[in-house]
């Protein structure tokens, strides 16, 4: 598993359980060192600057090792949304968020920050290869691998969701432990 290298303030805050206001003012008035995204706001802080912060103001270092993979599970059918969440938080190796819509599926990766985002194609609102398209149009979620599960057996549909920017296909029915393998070999990967 690979450690995280630049936090945003949501996940410094969220590490050193501070409000997110208190990373801003510890980075804006110099107490917390880091850079900002060029042509926008954005505040991003190194992982060893979050260390010497977190040390300097005895700050525990256990939220900095929480090597747990990020799962977004993107699907309508609170079965296999339900059937995800068990599996993967059972298995100890997964933080789990969950969304039933493309539309909280774009909310979900700004605020989540998933590692992994398992994909339903078809969700009430939008199909999957616009989630895909967002979300890799965004240069801040450039690292986030996409799974798509569907039932979908169109070899064209297929194709133009990998190329929207899936990493991978699983078709419905699916075998959870190898979608979980698969996980952890895209994150490997």
């Amino acid at each position: 598993m690979k450690k995280k290298k630049v936090y945003t303030t949501g996940e410094a805050a969220e590490v050193c359980s501070l409000s997110q206001q208190t990373i801003i003012r510890c980075f804006d008035n110099g107490q917390l060192g880091g850079f900002r995204v060029p042509g926008s706001r954005f505040r991003r802080i190194p992982r060893d600057e979050m260390v010497r912060f977190m040390k300097k103001n005895n700050i525990p270092l256990g939220g900095l090792n929480n090597n747990k993979t990020r799962v977004l599970v993107v699907d309508d059918d609170p079965e296999i949304v339900e059937l995800f969440v068990d599996v993967l938080k059972r298995d100890g190796r997964f933080e789990v968020g969950t969304a039933t819509t493309g539309y909280d599926a774009g909310v979900q990766t700004q605020s989540f920050r998933p590692d992994v985002v398992i994909l339903d194609y078809m969700l009430p609102d939008i199909n999957g290869n616009v989630v895909c398209k967002t979300i890799r149009e965004n240069q801040e979620l450039t690292d986030i691998k996409i799974l798509i599960i569907s039932g979908l057996v169109n070899q064209t549909e297929i194709d133009q969701l990998l190329s929207a920017g899936a990493d991978d296909f699983i078709k419905k029915p699916f075998n959870i432990a190898k979608v979980i393998e698969r996980i952890v070999e895209l994150i490997e990967a």
